[in-house]
């Protein structure tokens, strides 16, 4: 791009229409017109070049800044500047526990969200910023070592003296309220997490129940297709059929009868009620006459050993009468 100043004043033999260029109100049509018609004379325009700006030469001069920064250091004991260049501290058991769970709850959540693009650990920019936070604070620990030794060789106190009174800058009440926020953010990731985990854990039951449907299906459509088989006559017995008993019966899960091992055990409250009010059984019927209670023979009364008593003269009679009046009958 050309920018071209004019700097011309026109003629006193040109006419009042060609010094008319001249007014300050020239526009660049105006300005192109009085160079197409030979106004505008070389030497009177300068040209300026704006993509080609002036180079400026730079210059390094070494004593120079090196005075200047001179001046500007403070010249001072180190209890004053308190700057330390220290190597950083090693890492805490803790803090490699907490990357290494912090590696995990990544790749639970990649892994639980396909939507997401799976991204290593070592490019995470989500945990490598945690890293970089870890290693500024290594860094200040190192620093806080160094510089605790160093003010204990210069004996000075790095511990409040125990009669040390100050105000604090925010009241009880305050901090309460801190601490309750603070006690609240936490219960509430806790609970965001507990969340977390049981949808991941429906996700995966959802899963397996899935599998284990299709499973099924596969193994329901694979047994009637030998059976289609063996109708056609391409298969001579049902031996697969026998198979497919055995593998159910192998997935069953067993009873707690066969689970449990030898007698199962009976609470002493249990025994008191079962001696008192007995086993319990069927209910039903239980008011029925028997052959032996037709007879007269209670069991209960009975003693062991001992032989039933005979029926009154009165039930004797009457069973006399039934067997007489069914022997008319035949």
């Amino acid at each position: 791009m050309v920018k071209i100043k004019r700097k011309f004043k026109p003629e006193s033999e040109e006419s009042a229409s060609e010094s008319e260029y001249s007014s300050d109100y020239d526009s660049d049509a105006e300005l192109q017109k009085a160079f197409n018609k030979g106004l505008i004379k070389p030497g009177l325009n300068v040209v300026e070049n704006a993509e080609e700006p002036s180079k400026r030469v730079k210059v390094y001069n070494k004593e120079r800044l090196n005075a200047k920064y001179e001046k500007l250091v403070l010249k001072m004991s180190w209890i004053e500047r308190l700057d330390l260049t220290s190597n950083k501290a090693p890492m805490a058991p803790e803090m490699a526990v907490q990357i290494e769970r912090e590696e995990q709850k990544r790749a639970n959540l990649f892994k639980g969200n396909h939507k997401i693009p799976y991204v290593a650990p070592e490019v995470d920019p989500v945990l490598n910023d945690f890293k970089r936070e870890i290693e500024f604070q290594r860094q200040a620990q190192g620093a806080v070592i160094e510089g605790m030794s160093r003010l204990h060789e210069l004996k000075i106190e790095t511990k409040r003296p125990d009669d040390y009174f100050a105000e604090m800058a925010k009241t009880d009440e305050h901090m309460q309220k801190v601490r309750k926020f603070l006690m609240a953010k936490q219960e509430g990731q806790q609970k965001s997490e507990r969340v977390r985990q049981l949808r991941e854990q429906r996700k995966m039951a959802k899963i397996l129940q899935k599998q284990a449907n299709e499973k099924k299906a596969a193994e329901k459509k694979k047994m009637l297709d030998e059976v289609k088989a063996f109708r056609k006559g391409k298969l001579k017995n049902l031996d697969f059929l026998n198979d497919d008993k055995e593998a159910a019966q192998a997935h069953q899960k067993p009873k707690k009868k066969q689970l449990a091992k030898g007698k199962p055990k009976v609470s002493a409250k249990r025994q008191a009620r079962d001696a008192k009010y007995g086993f319990g059984g069927k209910k039903r019927g239980s008011k029925r006459n028997t052959a032996e209670s037709h007879l007269g023979i209670n069991k209960r009364t009975m003693k062991k050993g001992a032989k039933p008593q005979r029926a009154g003269k009165a039930k004797r009679a009457q069973q006399k009468n039934r067997s007489n009046n069914k022997g008319g009958r035949r």
